[in-house]
C-alpha cells in the first residue's frame, strides 16, 4: 500500500472529503467518542470509501445522504489485525496521532490513492 503524498491526488480530493466531512462530522465526533469511551480503542479510525470496504462497520451511507464518500467507523487494532499497519508502524502511527476532540483521523481509500488524513472537527 502506497502512502506518498501527491499534491494533484490531494487537491482531487480534498474538495469532496472536505465537504462530506462537513456534513458527518458531528456523527464521526460522536462515533469517536463512543469508541473511546468504551474502552474499544483509544485510536479511531473512519474510512472514506466511494465503495464498499471491509474496514469496520458502515456509519454513514453516502447514498443516503446524497453524499460521494461511504464512511467506516473502525479503529486502529483492526488496521493492525487486517495487515494495513504493520508491527514495524503501530508506534509511528500512535506517535503520529491527533488529539481525538480536537482531530477526526481518516483513512481515504479511493482506487488510486490511500491515505491517512487528520481533519478537525468544526468548532462550535
Amino acid at each position: 500500500m502506497d502512502y506518498f503524498n501527491d499534491p494533484e491526488l490531494n487537491g482531487k480530493y480534498l474538495g469532496t472529503i472536505t465537504k462530506d466531512f462537513a456534513t458527518v462530522s458531528d456523527t464521526l465526533k460522536e462515533a469517536s467518542y463512543q469508541i473511546r469511551t468504551r474502552d474499544i480503542s483509544k485510536y479511531p479510525i473512519f474510512v472514506f470509501a466511494k465503495q464498499e470496504v471491509p474496514l469496520g462497520s458502515l456509519l454513514v451511507n453516502a447514498d443516503e445522504l446524497n453524499l460521494q464518500w461511504h464512511v467506516y467507523a473502525s479503529y486502529v487494532e483492526l488496521f493492525i489485525q487486517q495487515g494495513i499497519i504493520g508491527a514495524e508502524g503501530i508506534d509511528s502511527f500512535e506517535e503520529n496521532y491527533k488529539n481525538s476532540d480536537e482531530f477526526c483521523c481518516l483513512f481515504v481509500l479511493d482506487e488510486e490513492f490511500t491515505k491517512f488524513v487528520f481533519v478537525p472537527y468544526p468548532e462550535d
